[in-house]
């Protein structure tokens, strides 16, 4: 394991560049390895502690490389999660204010909210049904705090993988009503579709990435909880955004959802 020392410097440069809204070097380059999770894990540790210790409320967490081929292309086999805060959380058609956001990359994804804990170690696939009280539209927007996105896995695991802020639509849907897996996505920016997908892009279902975080998170203790939110991973390619642009992912069945950057 690297040392500790290592840990709590590469914590604190993730944490002055979210502070000054200026992108800092790779994390790999203070702890020296850009394939070790744990290592990344551990930074990210440091700074979940110290942003609720600062009285930042924790909403739920979010699930990143959930593609194949995000997962070639980053080395690992397994996808990655951080954590959701409250001050993180947009609703439907609330505009962003400048100066939130560094680099940011926008993704469609399916979010759930669930009403039951999800505390066993392992996890079937209608306990996830069963603790899902509905489903939402929602769009990531993915932000880093490295210079440039220059990232390796260690790098935006340590940077809370790599969370920005997201946006959820105002109109719950049940599971029951609706198919995640078959549910199309298109994403447009500006009023010019940039992104599809379908349900099935993400580990095959969304909720089974849901099940994947939540026999992670049970397992290391700090387990799912009722009223969590779980955005569970993009449903297409993420895309650059700049300040001024509008987003509106159309989810079909599961509806829309709209965001707007102030310049």
């Amino acid at each position: 394991m690297v040392d500790t020392a290592l840990i709590e410097q590469a914590a604190a440069q993730i944490r002055a560049a979210a502070e000054s809204r200026t992108p800092c070097g790779p994390v790999r380059d203070i702890v020296g390895t850009e394939t070790d999770i744990d290592v990344g894990y551990a930074v990210q540790d440091v700074n979940t502690k110290a942003d609720v210790a600062a009285g930042r409320r924790i909403s739920g967490r979010k699930i990143g490389i959930t593609s194949k081929a995000v997962m070639e292309q980053v080395g690992v086999d397994q996808p990655d999660f951080g954590t959701l805060f409250v001050d993180m959380e947009y609703g439907d058609g609330v505009s962003i204010k400048p100066g939130r956001l560094m680099q940011p990359r926008v993704e469609g994804e399916v979010a759930l909210v669930l009403d039951r804990d999800l505390d066993h170690a392992v996890h079937s696939f209608n306990d996830i049904i069963r603790a899902t009280a509905y489903a939402l539209p929602s769009i990531e927007i993915v932000d880093s705090r490295i210079s440039g996105w220059n990232i390796r896995i260690v790098d935006t695991v340590a940077d809370n993988a790599s969370c920005g802020l997201y946006i959820l639509g105002g109109k719950p849907v049940p599971l029951r009503d609706v198919d995640l897996r078959t549910i199309p996505m298109r994403m447009d920016v500006d009023g010019e579709t940039v992104a599809t997908g379908e349900g099935a892009a993400c580990l095959g279902h969304p909720l089974n990435a849901a099940r994947w975080l939540a026999d992670v998170m049970s397992n290391r203790g700090t387990p799912l909880r009722a009223g969590d939110v779980v955005m569970t991973g993009a449903l297409g390619p993420m895309k650059p955004v700049t300040a001024g642009s509008t987003v509106v992912c159309d989810f079909g069945p599961l509806g829309t959802v709209t965001t707007h950057l102030e310049a």
